[in-house]
């Protein structure tokens, strides 16, 4: 039985702040939260890894209890903010695993600081351009920038829109603002900067560069967008495996935090063994 005690931690670096959670020994593993998230939600997971290897768990810039400075975000600046808490914790090697968003800023490490990345695990991983890329990039753009009032219309009509079987689409116009609203940094980097910003720092035509082993897992019942966005980095990135885990959707972390962390471990000591 594991009894290790989690060890909560907070370093200033260069532009800010920022807070980990840590617990284990061994061989560092550190895991980047997602888009909508913060470091909580790797707890299940780097308690199960912590009996063989060495788990970090950072809040992101701007995320959870990691300082949120008046700057423009980037996720080159997150990539150089997660080298410096390496360098800072002298962390040599490390295998990272990256959640969406995480699982963006983690490949983009791995290409900019190659010699800090022994290995990829990358779940449901953001930051390759699909078809409609543009397009979605638009509606939420709208969501997030059109007044409040106006939700506030939709909400007073949505009986009468439930007539014309407008509801559903109400309630999730509704519920996705309200995450883009609660979350500044996430919807900052992902949809409020310009869209030539935003396509410079995509992956699709530079995965071939990856010279790490990756793993990508995917919930088999996630949206057909989450889908394709792992089924391009298993495609494109030379030494990479796709798992696709059947009876996930979204909630791939919180319902299968077993599957999940037997499979990083799983990836960890069969590379480790062939060394």
């Amino acid at each position: 039985m594991n009894t290790m005690l989690f060890r909560n931690s907070r370093r200033k670096l260069s532009q800010g702040l920022l807070f980990w959670r840590e617990v284990g020994n061994g061989i560092p593993v550190v895991c980047l939260h997602g888009n909508w998230c913060d470091s909580s939600e790797w707890v299940s997971i780097i308690e199960f890894l912590s009996k063989d290897f060495h788990c970090f768990a950072p809040d992101l810039l701007g995320f959870g209890e990691s300082e949120n400075p008046n700057i423009h975000h980037t996720i080159d600046l997150q990539v150089d903010c997660l080298f410096e808490f390496l360098q800072a914790l002298r962390l040599e090697k490390v295998y990272l695993v990256g959640h969406s968003l995480g699982g963006w800023i983690a490949a983009a490490c791995s290409l900019k600081y190659p010699e800090k990345v022994e290995g990829l695990i990358l779940l449901s991983p953001e930051g390759v351009e699909i078809e409609r890329f543009q397009k979605h990039w638009r509606k939420m753009q709208h969501l997030i920038e059109s007044p409040s009032f106006i939700f506030k219309v939709l909400q007073i009509f949505r009986p009468l829109a439930k007539v014309f079987g407008w509801e559903r689409k109400i309630d999730q116009d509704l519920q996705q603002r309200r995450i883009l609203l609660e979350n500044p940094t996430a919807t900052q980097l992902l949809y409020q900067r310009k869209l030539p910003e935003i396509k410079a720092e995509l992956l699709q035509d530079k995965l071939d560069l990856i010279q790490v082993p990756v793993l990508v897992l995917q919930g088999g019942k996630d949206s057909p967008n989450a889908v394709n966005r792992s089924q391009i980095y298993a495609r494109h990135t030379p030494q990479a495996k796709l798992k696709i885990i059947p009876h996930a959707g979204k909630d791939l972390l919180q319902k299968c935090a077993g599957d999940i962390g037997e499979e990083i471990g799983d990836f960890i000591k069969n590379k480790v063994s062939y060394r």
